[in-house]
């Protein structure tokens, strides 16, 4: 690993550590601002938010203090990293432009702490009539400051060849392992394969269905079964998944064999040839190829590459089971004209009836739209934008109207068909089906993604959109959940840096600390189980990462060996 690469996505976590710090506070700020009727309590309040602020600054710029040693530690440092090898370092050392961006970052990194720890010193002195003006202003700035070294960051992401590389990585990865699923699929002898069959007519959704399908394929996939799906009389389409897109084998979609039995564990199985997989739900024994694993043999190149490998690994069993038809790929095309969708597009999925109020709380459209005119601000310092465009996706047909009413300096593409046929009275239905299968195509499509990760259709879309480009991981903002696989393995994180509660909403955290996730409030903290210590609270999002299991998956030599030159 270069030197650079580790450095630079820790100064990405440190302003977003800082940008959504600031905007927890500055929303404090302006909503009591509206009310002058409010004790001088209220204001008592917000000083002591910010001298709790002020230590996590502290915490912050300790934390920048070690980006610029490659080792050892440092005075007074929460933590201290280990030296990681130096891997691929060419012999005449890191590129002029890697180095010039370096330093630049570094310099935006420190004049935003310079900045901001003056700013939050001035609102202390603030007068109350001139509060909210004042913190208007503040996050103005510091979104400006924000966007410049994020552009530097992607512009260090590109340099000397590396973004050449990403997508040369990209391709070889994903050419390995669909390579490997089609020889899996595509047995010589189909009466003597090993089969695991699943049944597609799970009681939900399109989203949730595919899922499922998806859950079945990586079972199948570790177990070195050909899957088997069934979906006769499928609730979107009578006549199956193969009406719509292409067969999940060409050589072997008979069920027979010479013995059959429900699924008892990968062991227990050994001797049956065709095991019979229920949902997820009640699935027992649960065998280690569940999401989030990733495959040992991959874990490396994944990890350099992506920034969730669990992600791509799922997409993988999405992109080959979404291959359409040549009837669907036709409408897709013709919907693309109809629609005049075109880059730059930002896709904005809403979902409202019968989630709302059940799985997920209501959200207006400004919610969505603050996201999207924020990633605007940030495209049209990488690109010219001749038009703001929004792909809205929504199961609402009211909504449109209201989007443009409210944003006319925005071109909202939708199509309010898909709309209405998305209603829970329309839903199981062929053009329901055609209307969820273009609406996640056009989100998928799309520059960025905002939605919410409760959504089965929104985390579809992300998923779809991480086979279309290198590193896809962070394309997207979730009003709600992070993203999740239903029925998935825990979901755990490790603590890197200390944190000391600031009060009893928060738990403490060593590093080396195993957190099992609940979710990220979008304000600079998580909800999780220390595992150690039993306690449930907040934590700072930035003082842990991702803990992602590995699976060692069976080999497939054969499959290879047909990609080798």
């Amino acid at each position: 690993m270069r030197p650079w690469t580790g450095s630079w996505r820790w100064i990405m976590l440190v302003l977003l550590a800082w940008g959504t710090l600031l905007f927890y506070i500055g929303g404090h700020l302006v909503r009591d601002s509206e009310h002058p009727e409010r004790s001088s309590r209220e204001l008592s309040k917000i000083l002591a938010k910010l001298e709790r602020l002020k230590q996590q600054n502290e915490d912050l710029r300790r934390m920048a203090e070690t980006l610029r040693l490659p080792e050892g530690p440092v005075e007074g440092a929460v933590a201290v990293r280990p030296k990681e090898p130096i891997k691929s370092v060419p012999a005449d050392g890191p590129g002029k432009d890697q180095e010039e961006l370096r330093r630049k970052i570094e310099n935006g990194v420190r004049e935003l702490w310079f900045f901001t720890r003056s700013e939050i010193k001035k609102l202390a002195s603030v007068e109350r009539a001139e509060l909210q003006k004042h913190v208007d202003t503040l996050l103005q700035d510091m979104g400006h400051q924000e966007r410049s070294v994020m552009m530097d960051l992607h512009y260090l992401s590109e340099a000397d060849g590396a973004g050449d590389w990403r997508e040369k990585e990209a391709r070889e990865l994903t050419a390995l392992v669909q390579n490997r699923i089609t020889y899996l699929q595509n047995p010589a002898d189909c009466s003597k394969a090993r089969k695991l069959v699943c049944n597609i007519n799970k009681g939900c959704g399109y989203g949730c269905q595919l899922h499922h399908v998806v859950y079945c394929f990586m079972i199948a996939y570790g177990t070195q079964r050909t899957l088997i799906l069934e979906s006769h009389n499928w609730r979107y389409a009578t006549a199956g998944w193969e009406s719509v897109f292409l067969p999940v084998s060409e050589t072997c979609t008979d069920r027979t064999g010479t013995s059959t039995g429900h699924w008892s564990g990968e062991a227990n199985d050994q001797s049956v040839q065709v095991v019979e997989l229920p949902i997820v739900d009640s699935l027992h024994p649960r065998p280690p190829y569940l999401p989030l694993a990733i495959p040992e043999d991959l874990a490396d190149r994944l990890h350099r590459l992506h920034g969730d490998p669990s992600v791509w690994w799922v997409s993988q069993f999405v992109k080959y089971l979404i291959r359409p038809q040549p009837w669907l790929e036709k409408e897709i095309q013709e919907a693309t004209t109809r629609l005049g969708f075109k880059h730059p597009v930002i896709g904005v999925h809403v979902r409202r009836t019968d989630k709302v109020g059940t799985e997920a709380a209501f959200h207006p459209i400004e919610e969505y739209m603050q996201h999207v005119e924020e990633h605007y601000s940030m495209l049209a310092l990488r690109t010219h934008i001749d038009k703001k465009r929004v792909y809205l996706a929504t199961d609402d047909p009211a909504l449109l109207q209201e989007a443009k009413t409210k944003y006319p300096e925005y071109e909202f593409i939708s199509d309010n068909s898909i709309s209405w046929s998305a209603g829970l009275h329309n839903r199981y239905t062929e053009n329901s089906l055609k209307g969820v299968i273009l609406d996640i195509h056009f989100l998928s499509q799309s520059n960025f993604l905002v939605c919410t990760f409760s959504s089965q259709v929104c985390r579809v879309a992300y998923e779809i959109m991480q086979t279309l480009h290198p590193d896809a991981s962070s394309h997207f903002h979730s009003l709600d959940d992070i993203y999740y696989f239903g029925g998935q393995n825990a979901h755990n994180q490790v603590a890197i840096y200390r944190h000391q509660p600031h009060g009893t909403d928060e738990i403490p955290l060593e590093p080396g600390d195993v957190i099992g996730v609940a979710g990220n409030h979008w304000d600079g903290f998580s909800k999780g189980i220390n595992r150690k210590s039993g306690r449930t609270g907040l934590y700072p999002s930035y003082k842990v990462k991702e803990k992602v299991e590995t699976v060692k998956y069976p080999t497939y030599p054969d499959a290879d060996r047909l990609l080798t030159p």
